[in-house]
């Protein structure tokens, strides 16, 4: 039976006007993660993967999984430990580690990440050849389950003095923002999105031009997705992802990224038949490294328009700035399981293009039509989701 929360509450702030312990917009929040993202059922497993940052939310999903008549693990990590840990990884230490990993996985209905708020850099120093032995031997593995769609899973983050800073507010400012985007009426929103979702169904062609930009590619015969907060948190979005290689241009990304400890800025792409034959950024021989992970992490994996309405401007997370609205975003490297192109990878990097006209603007074209021009859906039945009525 479907879960549909009751979320206006959500975002409404206790009387000091922001949360602690006891603020109902944990426990709330706690309530559509378990019961309409991953949907527990009465006898399933759940891992909760954290650090010990997020344990008043965490400490919220453990009651609403007994709740929900179901069985909550814990796996708390921590970026520090992990440095000391990857930098001298070897090959036998990487493949006992993944099995074990694997095993636990298997055993496991459902999976919520709550995202670390540690220092983003931590892993900076840590050598390319030993995140690429990681993340060819042991996430692979990890995710092999999630990846296949054998396994539920939602992604979010906690609020912490580190987001914030990010994000260039106050924790308090940070705190409103978060439970604002993360609770908006997915129900409503996923209604419009899936006009926009229904008109990609039977597309070929797609053409997008703005500064630095002008790429094509097919997404003829590759499902089409609208994501309602099930798998992310915030959430907002329409995705597909092009024919393998059918993507030729060149794409220039203006919302900066943090990836394994390196923050790349002004990212250019230039694609022939799929793949990438030119990277550039301010890190360009780090890039060219990721991008060397494996073969699919040349081509792209997912193509995607940011649509929550209710987030506008670049925090320096990947989970808020690719909902952005207004944006567009490609993953380089393994395609979506509910997506699938057939690209495989140990990567899924996602880049993302701001076309607002504050960001340099931007037009999306569908099969010679114009839809979408500076952030703003053209066709009527589109322009819902250019409101912020959710």
């Amino acid at each position: 039976m479907d879960y549909v929360p009751s979320i206006q509450k959500c975002s409404e702030t206790n009387e000091k006007g922001r949360y602690d312990m006891k603020d109902p917009r944990l426990e709330k929040l706690a309530d559509i993660l378990i019961n309409y993202s991953v949907s527990l059922q009465k006898g399933e497993h759940l891992l909760i993967n954290c650090t010990v940052d997020e344990i008043p939310l965490v400490r919220e999903l453990i009651r609403k999984t007994y709740d929900a008549g179901g069985y909550p693990h814990i796996n708390i990590s921590n970026n520090e430990l992990k440095k000391e840990f990857l930098k001298n990884l070897s090959q036998p230490q990487a493949e006992a580690m993944a099995e074990w990993e694997e095993i636990r996985m298997n055993r496991m209905d459902a999976y919520i990440s709550v995202a670390t708020s540690g220092n983003p850099m931590e892993l900076s120093e840590v050598p390319q050849e030993k995140l690429a032995l990681y993340a060819n031997v042991v996430d692979k593995k990890v995710n092999k389950k999630r990846r296949e769609g054998r396994v539920k899973w939602c992604v979010t983050i906690y609020p912490s003095q580190v987001y914030a800073y990010s994000a260039f507010m106050s924790l308090e400012q940070f705190e409103d923002y978060y439970f604002k985007v993360c609770c908006l009426d997915y129900t409503r929103l996923g209604e419009s999105m899936d006009k926009l979702r229904k008109i990609l169904e039977d597309a070929d062609h797609v053409f997008i031009r703005s500064p630095g930009t002008e790429i094509a590619f097919s997404i003829k015969g590759v499902p089409k997705m609208a994501s309602k907060g099930e798998r992310n948190l915030p959430d907002g979005e329409v995705y597909t992802a092009p024919v393998r290689e059918s993507v030729n241009g060149y794409i220039t990304f203006n919302v900066p990224s943090i990836y394994q400890g390196t923050r790349y800025e002004n990212i250019y792409l230039a694609f022939k038949n799929g793949k990438v034959v030119q990277a550039e950024s301010n890190y360009t021989k780090r890039l060219n490294a990721v991008l060397d992970t494996d073969e699919g992490a040349r081509y792209v994996g997912e193509f995607a328009f940011g649509l929550n309405p209710y987030l506008h401007t670049p925090v320096g997370l990947t989970l808020f700035d690719e909902k952005i609205h207004g944006s567009i975003h490609f993953a380089l490297g393994n395609a979506l399981d509910l997506t699938d192109n057939t690209n495989r990878s140990s990567i899924h990097w996602d880049l993302v293009s701001i076309h607002r006209p504050e960001f340099g603007g931007g037009e999306v074209w569908i099969d010679g039509i114009l839809i979408r021009k500076d952030g703003k859906f053209i066709p009527p039945d589109l322009k819902a989701l250019n409101g912020t009525n959710y």
